[in-house]
């Protein structure tokens, strides 16, 4: 279920932010597209509110990262994207060919969910994981694209 415009106002009252029609319009637009990079928020808030400039997402995206109502993570080789679950700490698959992300649940549950051989004596808290492949979509591609080169 996503959340309303009403639980919007709520979140950036618990964390002690203005509520602002681009801060609403970032917000929605992350709730409409997960694993949004800063081009997807951009036109998502520009179609909510006919004209805002770049700056003010990028600076909204950087006060919601702050304020750790998003995650902003950064696959190696990607452009960063941007969700709201951050209540927990899970994880990422992503096409190597069209870069879409999706949620991987911790294989635990619990934070940390993956124990280092050495922790080095650090004290730790969280942990990160990339699992790379070939998304749904881009599989009929990738083998009409092998197909063809073996023909060759």
């Amino acid at each position: 279920m996503n959340p309303s415009g009403e639980d919007f106002v709520e979140l950036l009252r618990s964390a002690g932010l203005r509520i602002t029609a681009t801060r609403l319009a970032v917000l929605e637009t992350l709730s409409n597209s997960p694993h949004a990079d800063t081009d997807t928020v951009i036109r998502g808030a520009h179609s909510r509110l006919g004209t805002v400039s770049p700056q003010a997402i990028y600076n909204v995206l950087a006060a919601f990262v702050g304020a750790e109502l998003i995650r902003r993570i950064e696959p190696a080789g990607s452009v960063a994207l941007y969700e709201l679950r951050v209540s927990d700490n899970h994880h990422h698959v992503v096409c190597r060919k069209c870069g879409t992300a999706q949620d991987v649940d911790c294989a635990i549950g619990k934070r940390p969910c993956l124990t280092p051989s050495d922790a080095h004596g650090y004290l730790l808290d969280e942990a990160e994981v990339t699992y790379w492949g070939i998304c749904p979509a881009c599989q009929p591609a990738m083998s009409s694209s092998v197909s063809s080169h073996s023909l060759s």
